[in-house]
């Protein structure tokens, strides 16, 4: 269990009580998860339901264990999700206890009734940052303020930032949430400050220096930002950017704050602002990328990015280029970062060319003439007995062994980050403070004192999961004995490999295609680069794709008599997959196989192949993956020789082995790296308790954690190694956060000074019933003395808009909500009157579908009014021209003729037409057309919806609920409310709501037959398993030909 330090207690001090509702922003990294659990712990009990809000998976599971932590078990956190169905969640509620409930089902739940409100003793509502008038966490609180005024809402966020925009920001999220109270604890909070200097870990800040090549990168990247920022600005000068700078531009918020402010134009700026704003997105990348990524992989992505410039994503020359990428600093970002892996000599490394002139000698038994020859062609040969049978190498121009597999032409550079020889560095100082360490612990024991707290284990912690794999590589084959910035040659070497052989991947699938633009170098190139390579034995490598072998001219008889002679014998021996031969008497760990490219061939494309795609010319770093320059040769052939030598082994021997592999580790050989995370590492911390934490990244927030963990433990000794890259972005954007984080407590305790008390509106169900009942009073009706309508207004909505803000909007607007599942429209307003709603994206991707056209034709058969309605967001552009950024991702049905295509309804992708202001325009006069009565209605943003469906229901009665549900529910009648409840047909209709959605996906199943297909079929896995004979009796034809085709052929 977390210990509690005395801010904690504070804090909650502050606010357990449940009489009062509260806002709590805490600095993050101060444990606000064991705050809450805490607080949750106070209120487990049958007698309370407590409600927590706003928690992601994730964070159910990390919020389910820290309370089984404290003892909350029985029956501790509980998670409500789609798969309980309501019976479930009904018995749930009515047990009390503490759950962990989705926004959405949360929001049905209330409105059906099925969740007692009167029953809540309170919300506790994570994330406080996000909520807002449209947010369903707001409308939650609006809907338990209806009936219950006695409970508590708690709001959490750790968030200050996202609470410190627009105008009176912490205002607006304590109105949404009713609360009247808000306590900020910042960093510098006097009770936290005394609480966390108390005990200080031993911090060695180390600020490594970048190299010259990553130090020309850094500033060339620099460069670009600011050229591109500045182009911003030229070229909008009506709109107020101030907030672009490069000091924001170190952040993930920057890309929001851009589009923020661009938003409102955006269908008017043209292609050049559109290609800027991608490219602060990519430079802001590369800047990361530069101190985090291999010099093989940064080059790599590179390539990628200049390849993607070049060329669209169908495979067509592109017309707007990056414009960054045309000035000088771009091209200095991509000199230095090749020279960062490699150099290419001009003049070929030279071969004895003087015996092309002599006469050809027979070497095999002058042993004194093949020593001359390999002196002569730069080979190193250890002494072994026989006729030149030693192991040769050949030497780069710095004496050292080159790869049978690497190019003549190449030297290799291979440029290490810095940061890896400060590690290997730190790790030999933490080995050594183990020994010491264990020596004292012995002498403790001996004396009888109680032993010192913490384990050897040595906690490495970074930024990302890639850094996790890269560094976690680097520690298992470094070694620590070589010289500076040669540590992780063995790994880079392998990952180099790795390289060549996708370069002559993409050089082979562009031999038809000129690749000197830019000067880079093409396929043939490249593949020129193969056939002038060194072999493994100092021949040739010239394999085809095929892997036949041809003579490389320039090369003596001789020469190519030994290799002849050596791989004959070699034609004898059991040859291991991912390496050469190993020698008879070798271990398993003296194995350093080589690898040439044919290896390369057969390694990675029976691995690679069905996870990707390489042979396109615009290959993105993503799809290449991580993997693609992890190869680890010698651990291939480790395995296979480990399974060979067991296979022929005793049973001891095996034990041995097992033993060895695959004993217990003690902790102080332990290393684990791990990437920054939320709040779950304070568990890690607690659970492993290393007395060494290597932070290869700045992180603030992970900073606090550590002081809470050295606090939290008495006599506890914490050694942190921070590292930062000094006079770089990594050390510019920790200074930057830390300095926009103390800035918003600043403003939020300066916001908080000049509150003013406002009047909370006393809403309760049926309030504001009486002003929309004198609204329907017409003078033009018996003089106004037409009888009242006594019912309540009210909207019939289905499930699946709850994603939406319109539904909390209708609510607010004091219009009765009522959840339910239709077959026909998203919102009923009327037994005559049926609503479809479309936003932009969707209006598009229903167009491509047919799925509108259907959707029409339902509504226009079983109601009067049938009304289509497009929704724009507000703060967006009311304007069509933003369709034509949208991308639709469905797939055509070809049940209705294209423009493009013929009869089949195919059309070829070159020939596909581009969503445009004017062939959307055409699309929905048609649709006009097709359907008379359909109604069309623009509505700028959600809050204009809501305005516009009450002047629609006036002077029309209240929709049934049971009528609209059955609409278009099939022959029986059933309809279910959340999948779960059936009228008509089927009392007893237990339908999933997921499951049902799956269903409607699939092709040949329309609203029209889902419901049918339902009673036939049980579940999705028994439709799978249906014979197309079987599909077709359900469906019909050409319907259950085409589902089952789907279903088993993915077309």
């Amino acid at each position: 269990m977390s210990t509690l330090l005395p801010f904690h207690k504070h804090v909650l001090e502050a606010i357990h009580d449940p009489a009062t509702s509260d806002l709590v922003v805490l600095a993050r990294g101060l444990g606000l998860r064991r705050v809450v659990c805490t607080l949750l712990k106070i209120y487990d009990s049958p007698k309370n339901l407590v409600l927590l809000v706003g928690a992601s998976s994730e964070e159910e599971t990390g919020y389910g264990e820290e309370m089984g932590l404290m003892g909350c078990r029985n029956p501790g956190l509980r998670i409500v999700g789609y798969e309980i169905p309501r019976e479930k969640r009904q018995e749930l509620y009515k047990g009390g206890g503490i759950l962990s409930v989705t926004s959405r089902i949360l929001v049905v739940d209330m409105l059906l009734g099925d969740l007692p409100v009167e029953m809540i003793t309170g919300l506790v509502v994570l994330h406080a940052e996000r909520v807002t008038p449209v947010a369903l966490e707001a409308f939650i609180v609006r809907l338990f303020r209806e009936k219950n005024r006695d409970g508590f809402v708690k709001g959490f966020t750790d968030q200050p930032e996202h609470i410190t925009s627009g105008m009176s920001p912490l205002k607006n999220v304590m109105k949404e949430l009713q609360v009247r109270r808000v306590n900020i604890y910042p960093r510098f909070h006097d009770e936290i400050k005394q609480c966390l200097e108390r005990r200080v870990a031993d911090v060695v800040e180390l600020y490594p220096g970048m190299t010259e090549n990553m130090s020309e990168i850094h500033h060339a990247i620099i460069q670009c930002m600011t050229g591109t920022l500045a182009d911003l600005k030229r070229s909008n000068t009506k709109i107020e950017l101030d907030d672009l700078n490069i000091d924001n531009a170190y952040f993930r918020q920057f890309d929001i704050i851009v589009r923020r402010q661009l938003d409102p134009v955006w269908h008017k700026v043209g292609p050049k602002t559109k290609q800027l704003v991608s490219d602060l997105t990519t430079l802001r990348n590369l800047l990361s990328y530069l101190l985090s990524y291999d010099a093989l992989q940064f080059h790599a992505y590179l390539e990628t990015l200049r390849e993607a410039d070049n060329t669209t994503a169908k495979g067509a020359t592109k017309i707007n280029h990056a414009p960054w990428m045309m000035t000088d600093a771009a091209n200095i970002i991509f000199e230095f970062a090749r020279r960062r892996c490699y150099t290419l000599s001009t003049k070929p490394k030279a071969v004895n060319s003087s015996a092309k002139d002599k006469e050809v000698i027979d070497l095999v038994d002058d042993e004194d003439a093949w020593a001359v020859l390999d002196e002569s062609e730069g080979v190193l040969r250890d002494k072994g007995t026989g006729k030149g049978k030693g192991k040769a190498a050949v030497l780069d121009e710095q004496g050292e062994k080159r790869p049978g597999w690497l190019p003549r032409a190449m030297d290799p550079v291979l440029e290490e980050l810095p940061k890896w020889d400060a590690l290997a560095e730190i790790m030999e100082e933490i080995e050594g403070e183990i020994v010491g360490l264990e020596t004292m612990q012995m002498e403790r024991v001996r004396k009888g004192k109680d032993p010192i707290p913490g384990t050897n284990t040595t906690l490495i912690m970074t930024s990302s999961m890639h850094d996790v794999r890269l560094i976690a590589k680097y520690l298992a084959s470094a070694n620590l004995s070589a010289q500076r910035g040669m540590k992780g040659r063995k790994m880079m070497m392998d990952k180099l490999g790795g390289y060549l052989w996708w370069k002559r991947r993409l050089g082979m699938g562009k031999d038809s295609e000129t690749n000197t633009a830019h000067g880079r170098n093409g396929g043939k190139a490249w593949s020129g680069m193969w056939q002038r390579g060194v072999g493994g034995g100092g021949g040739s490598i010239s394999a085809s794709v095929s892997g036949n072998a041809t003579p490389t001219p320039g090369v003596s008889e001789a020469l190519l008599k030994k290799d002849q002679e050596r791989a004959d014998k070699n034609k004898s021996r059991r040859r291991l997959r991912g390496g050469a031969p190993p020698s008879a008497g070798r271990s398993v760990s003296q194995t350093a196989p080589v690898i040439g490219p044919e290896d390369f061939e057969d390694l990675w494309a029976t691995e690679q192949r069905e996870v990707i795609d390489l042979t396109g010319p615009s290959a993105t770093l993503n799809q290449l993956g991580d993997s693609f320059l992890d190869v680890d040769n010698e651990d291939i052939s480790s395995v296979s020789l480990t399974l060979a030598t067991s296979s022929g082994s005793t049973g001891g021997g095996f034990g041995d082995e097992f033993n060895e592999f695959y004993g217990l580790v003690t902790p102080e050989e332990n290393v684990i790296v791990r990437a920054y995370s939320d709040d779950g590492d304070d568990r890690l911390l607690e659970e492993v308790q290393p007395r060494f934490v290597v932070m290869m990244e700045p992180c603030l927030e992970f900073i606090r954690r550590i002081e809470v963990y050295k606090n939290s433990h008495k006599g506890l000794a914490v050694r942190v190694y921070h590292m930062v890259y000094r006079d770089s972005c990594e050390e510019q954007k920790y200074l930057a956060a830390m300095r926009k984080e103390k800035e918003s407590f600043e403003k939020l305790i300066r916001e908080r000074g000049s509150l003013v008390m406002t009047i909370q509106d006393e809403r309760r169900e049926g309030v504001g019933r009486n002003d929309d009942m004198i609204k329907t009073i017409s003078t033009r009706f018996a003089g106004g003395r037409r009888e009242l309508n006594q019912e309540e207004s009210r909207i019939i909505v289905d499930l699946r808009e709850f994603r939406s803000a319109l539904p909390s909007l209708l609510h607010a607007a004091n219009i009765k909500v009522v959840p339910a599942t239709l077959t026909v429209g998203d919102y009923i307003l009327g037994d005559e009157m049926c609503v479809e709603r479309k936003s932009l994206t969707d209006l598009v991707q229903s167009f491509t579908s047919g799925r509108l056209y259907t959707q029409c034709e339902l509504m226009s058969v079983h109601y009067k009014y049938p009304i289509l309605l497009i929704e724009f967001e507000e703060d967006k552009a009311f304007s069509l021209d933003l369709v034509t950024d949208f991308k639709s991702y469905a797939k055509p049905s070809g049940k209705y003729p294209t423009k493009f295509g013929g009869s089949s309804g195919r059309k070829d992708e070159k020939d596909a037409p581009k969503y445009t202001q004017i062939s959307v325009q055409s699309k929905i006069v048609l649709l006009t057309l097709s359907f008379p009565r359909l109604r069309i209605i623009w509505s700028s943003s959600p809050f204009v919806t809501a305005e516009i469906f009450g002047d629609l229901k006036r002077g029309f009665a209240e929709p049934d609920v049971a009528k609209a549900v059955a609409v278009g529910a099939g022959e029986n009648g059933e309809y279910d409310l959340n999948g779960n409840v059936g009228v008509g047909g089927n009392a007893n209709a237990n339908q999933n709501q997921m499951g049902e959605e799956l269903l409607r996906s699939l092709p040949g199943i329309t609203s029209k037959n889902a419901r049918y297909v339902m009673g036939k079929v049980g579940s999705v896995k028994e439709l799978c398993a249906l014979s197309l004979e079987g599909l077709k009796e359900i469906l019909g034809d050409e319907p259950g030909k085409n589902c089952w085709e789907f279903l088993h052929k993915g077309e």
